[in-house]
């Protein structure tokens, strides 16, 4: 009969390991998203910024050529 209870413990034990790591798996993915979000707001505003100096920089060129 102790065999058939550790048995049952020891899945029991694993099951709330597999659980509690994957709670942390759930909770480092959410962290990454909210990065991955903010990297592409940043990506966003800087080709903004990009296209905005081009259309500048074509501006003022346009007036340099022969």
């Amino acid at each position: 009969m102790l065999w058939p209870m550790l048995a049952i413990a020891l899945g029991f034990l694993g099951f709330a390991v597999l659980a509690v790591l994957a709670v942390r798996v759930f909770l480092e993915v959410r962290r990454l998203s909210g990065q991955v979000a903010l990297a592409s707001r940043r990506i966003t505003e800087a080709s903004g910024d990009l296209e905005r100096a081009a259309a500048d920089l074509a501006r003022a060129g346009h007036g340099v050529r022969p």
